[in-house]
């Protein structure tokens, strides 16, 4: 087993889905001005649909898979539940401080719930209290985790602040590794997770996006230190989402999940070493890319042990949950930043 690759996954299917407004100004992967990035019933439908074809991809492969609808007009990221949400070894919990107001309302109790009853769940270490005071560290989007090594890879960005990934890294157990990373127009990446996915046997990373020569070679180094290999991206094949991809634990071997378009950008030798060690699993989510996120941020892994009273059940008995949102109710108190 593979710290790195979970059985158990978490999806959220949204009903009202549409690229958010409020995150476009730093998402330059988000698609601004196409006519199918409209807020119509139409486009909403066809990422409930996309959402709908994942769970049941994952669950073919065994993967047990824990979906929850969310019926909130107000929510139009929620599909991408990475942000503030992130499960950890050792029955723990984390709920991260979000950029976007209206991304915060994500959150929800009946989620955490949801998993306390499955999963053995000792602490929920709740942050969002930092959001007052304008710091942010958006979960597995901002952080990359190498849970093997324990490395927490972090691009800078607004949505990645030094004070909120100190305290994770600490109360967690990773060392940052931290470095500027930008488009060819010097734009900083916006979230880690669209540029490179760090896998049990390979990496994938866009390395000519880390500004600086010395860092690149010093996070290439880290990511190949046990043999593992580095795939290297190009800025092109980042933006088809080939970065924005996690690897999974399945009966039958790990599966590495990714979307349809961030596969068929890879070149042949690029898929031969990604299959080398697992197999590839592509999934069609054209519309929610729309939004500028893809396969991985639509995935939170669930890296918590399941209590003995699923651990016997048949996949079709503890697969794809459906459930209903209720509001996010968890008491915390206002942190001080500086």
């Amino acid at each position: 087993m593979s710290p790195q690759a979970p059985g158990a996954v978490l999806l959220i299917r949204p009903r009202h889905f549409t690229p958010n407004p409020q995150t476009a100004d730093d998402n330059v992967f988000q698609v601004a001005g196409h006519p199918a990035a409209a807020g119509t019933a139409a486009l909403s439908s066809a990422a409930y649909e996309e959402v709908t074809r994942v769970a049941a991809a994952l669950e073919a492969e065994g993967i047990r898979v824990h979906l929850f609808d969310d019926d909130d007009p107000t929510r139009p990221d929620s599909v991408f539940p990475n942000n503030w949400l992130s499960t950890h070894a050792g029955g723990r919990i984390a709920i991260h401080p979000m950029y976007a107001e209206n991304r915060r309302a994500e959150r929800r109790w009946d989620v955490i719930e949801s998993l306390k009853r499955s999963y053995r769940v000792q602490d929920v270490i709740d942050s969002s209290g930092l959001e007052p005071d304008g710091v942010f560290l958006e979960g597995t989007g901002a952080m990359v985790l190498d849970h093997a090594s324990r490395i927490a890879y972090v691009a800078r960005s607004r949505r990645a602040d030094p004070i909120a990934l100190e305290r994770f890294c600490t109360a967690f157990g990773y060392e940052p590794m931290v470095f500027d990373a930008v488009d060819p127009t010097g734009v900083p990446i916006y979230h880690t997770n669209v540029m490179m996915c760090v896998a049990t046997e390979f990496a994938l990373i866009g390395l000519d996006l880390i500004a600086s020569p010395q860092r690149r070679v010093e996070v290439a180094e880290r990511l190949g230190q046990y043999g593992r290999a580095v795939i290297d991206l190009t800025y092109e094949q980042v933006c088809a989402f080939a970065g924005n991809a996690i690897e999974l634990r399945s009966p039958t071997g790990r599966v590495l999940a990714i979307s349809s378009r961030g596969l068929a950008s890879l070149r042949p030798e690029q898929r031969e070493a990604i299959e080398a060690s697992c197999r590839i699993l592509p999934l069609d989510v054209p519309t929610i890319e729309l939004a500028g996120g893809s396969v991985r941020c639509m995935i939170v892994g669930v890296h918590l042990d399941a209590r003995p009273s699923t651990l016997d059940l048949p996949p079709a008995a503890v697969g794809v949950a459906e459930v209903r949102p209720q509001a996010f109710s968890v008491t915390t108190s206002r942190s001080t930043a500086r």
